[in-house]
């Protein structure tokens, strides 16, 4: 589900929010766990179905997903204002199908990526509901204390201009020595050139991370 957000006057700059997908999965893990969606902490208590304040503040530990996605989206160029119309009926601006296509894939990617939380690597959407489940704990009194600063996510960039540098410096031969495809490097040289950002993956990217390359 993607939600834009209306404009509050059409001349007013606004992007349009897609916190809904977010939304979606805090609700669904608070009632994997049991617990009662309207009762929150951060926000007031409301009785309309369609604002359950224990779903808003967990949301808000993990709103930088979508922040993330939608400003690699842009950097990328999975995203530009061309794919943007306003209707004028509603004040709102909505995105294309197909751009709302590639940016859905973005972020779908963006909540499967791995982080190590307690020995074990977990994506983001299990480590929503394993928040939610250590909530529950600490409430039922089974825990004495939670915390919500573990697992920090890690934004360092994959296509630093080091990393750029590497690529365009490396021959075919030394790519073969490192696993690297041909078809990869062609991917990676061509993007290497261009000022856009690019997803370099962690399997190619800790080959390119060797420091030297053994030469014949």
């Amino acid at each position: 589900m993607v939600s834009i957000a209306p404009y509050p006057h059409p001349s007013t700059p606004q992007f349009p929010t897609v916190y809904g997908v977010l939304e979606g999965e805090c609700r669904r893990a608070i009632n994997a766990v049991g617990l009662e969606p309207s009762v929150g902490f951060l926000h007031d208590f409301s009785d309309y179905q369609t604002k359950q304040s224990l779903v808003y503040g967990l949301q808000e530990l993990f709103r930088w997903l979508i922040d993330l996605t939608v400003m690699q989206a842009f950097e990328f160029g999975s995203l530009d204002v061309p794919n943007f119309y306003f209707t004028g009926d509603d004040y709102r601006y909505r995105f294309d199908v197909d751009a709302k296509a590639r940016f859905l894939n973005l972020l779908r990617e963006q909540f499967n990526s791995g982080v190590k939380y307690k020995g074990r690597l977990l994506k983001w959407d299990t480590i929503i509901e394993q928040k939610a489940t250590e909530l529950s704990r600490l409430i039922a009194d089974r825990s004495r204390e939670i915390s919500f600063d573990e697992p920090s996510p890690s934004l360092m960039r994959s296509d630093s201009l080091d990393m750029r540098n590497r690529i365009l410096s490396l021959t075919q031969k030394d790519a073969k020595r490192l696993g690297v495809g041909k078809s990869t490097l062609h991917y990676l040289r061509k993007h290497a050139l261009h000022d856009h950002g690019f997803k370099i993956y962690e399997k190619v990217r800790s080959r390119l991370d060797v420091s030297e390359v053994v030469v014949d």
